[in-house]
């Protein structure tokens, strides 16, 4: 499996700048491509070949007085920025055919110099690692990296960031082998929250640590003072870094947290079973804040490798399964409850339930028999044929009687003519 490693980089001044042109070259050839695209498009003419491209808008524009500097740059970043490009236009057409399962993909658009984040693509003909801890970057040089852990292997390719804040980071993706862990017996059903971010059907909690809304007096405070400052000043520039800063500690601290109880749910459990929910759509709601500063997206993703990585099954249940309304002990449906009812009795068997807990219950139940079916328990009986005397029309020219299995212990008859 493919995995992406991210390190923090330290370019000197010479090497920001290079890192500056390098950016500035692979934005100007997105652009340029996806123009001729756009126009041909527009006049009628068949899609334009990614070959036809690379002549026009990389080797011959080296030779033009406006395009010449394209050259100070390494020519794998202006190929991976046409190919990226490529995937881009796939991606929107794959949507379109509905090859994709994920959500409607909006077409490629035109990149800015004021866009906060900045990237260039590199394959294994443009970079290496040196022996002292560096990654050589062909025409940009030696970066310094921190190494927080090692690589389980070569890379073959990496992407150099550069975010809103400033900072530099390196990409790495690496090909590595499954990790399996240790087997065990137990399996979970999670139920994610906003109150409780998560419960575990074996009765686990797991608090909302709700980094947003912990962070929001300061955001709102950076907010202000950048809201005050002259569009276009220094002033405004240094503001803003100032907000995205706040911004970017939110997301490293949550992105943390997410990875450390991912990896702790992962390795006490076997199995892992969680809803579909439909963020998206949720997040367009009053509780959109809440629902962001939550990130289940990003959550499940993690379980989800990770449970590849190391040898578990990952399991996710259909988003309309009534976990909330179905009673865990009988599997009485007892209908839907307003948010702020967190207990309820089931009108059936009379047994109390936790809002929460039950529906970890039902999404490990779900699951569980998710996964039976996929391992080819049948769901259905399979095809009967039908009785002579069920199809077609007797021999006298009356109608055929067709006897339904309900009605024939009955004694009674169906009769097929209106």
């Amino acid at each position: 499996m493919k995995l992406r490693y991210n390190f923090r980089i330290y370019p000197n001044a010479l090497q920001r700048l290079a890192l500056a042109r390098a950016f500035g070259c692979a934005r100007v050839v997105w652009n340029d491509c996806l123009r001729a695209r756009t126009t041909a498009y527009e006049a009628g003419l068949p899609y334009a070949k990614s070959t036809d491209l690379s002549k026009q808008h990389i080797t011959r524009a080296k030779r033009t007085p406006e395009r010449a500097w394209l050259s100070d740059v390494s020519a794998v970043v202006l190929q991976q920025s046409l190919r990226d490009l490529d995937t881009a236009f796939k991606n929107f057409f794959d949507s379109l055919s509905r090859k994709a399962k994920a959500c409607k993909t909006a077409p490629p658009r035109y990149k800015s110099r004021k866009d906060p984040r900045q990237s260039i693509h590199l394959t294994r003909k443009a970079f290496s690692l040196t022996s002292d801890g560096h990654v050589y970057v062909t025409k940009i040089g030696a970066l310094k990296v921190k190494w927080s852990r090692p690589l389980p292997a070569t890379p073959t390719s990496v992407t150099v960031i550069k975010d809103s804040t400033g900072r530099y980071f390196a990409s790495f993706v690496v090909d590595s082998e499954t990790d399996a862990l240790p087997e065990v017996e137990a399996e979970v059903g999670i139920d994610l929250g906003l109150t409780t971010f998560a419960v575990l059907s074996d009765g686990t909690r797991i608090s909302s640590p709700k980094f947003l809304r912990r962070a929001e007096k300061k955001l709102k405070r950076s907010q202000r003072e950048l809201s005050r400052k002259v569009k276009g000043s220094k002033n405004r520039a240094k503001a803003r870094i100032r907000l995205a800063k706040q911004h970017a500690k939110v997301l490293d601290r949550r992105r943390d947290w997410h990875h450390k109880e991912s990896t702790r749910i992962i390795r006490d459990n076997q199995a892992v079973y969680v809803e579909d929910l439909a963020v998206a759509a949720l997040a367009r709601t009053r509780l959109a804040k809440s629902v962001n500063d939550a990130g289940w997206s990003s959550f499940v993703g993690m379980l989800e490798y990770k449970a590849v990585k190391h040898g578990r099954h990952f399991g996710r249940i259909g988003r309309f399964v009534p976990t909330s309304q179905l009673c865990s002990t009988c599997g009485h449906n007892d209908g839907p409850k307003p948010l702020h009812v967190r207990r309820w009795i089931c009108s059936e068997c009379a047994a109390v339930h936790d809002r929460d807990e039950n529906a970890a219950y039902n999404t490990l139940a779900a699951g569980r028999a998710d996964r039976s079916n996929a391992c080819g328990v049948p769901v259905r009986p399979g095809v009967i044929p039908a009785q002579r005397d069920e199809t077609g029309s007797h021999h006298s020219g009356q109608p055929a009687v067709v006897e339904s299995p309900g009605r024939q212990a009955a004694g009674g008859h169906v009769n097929s003519s209106p």
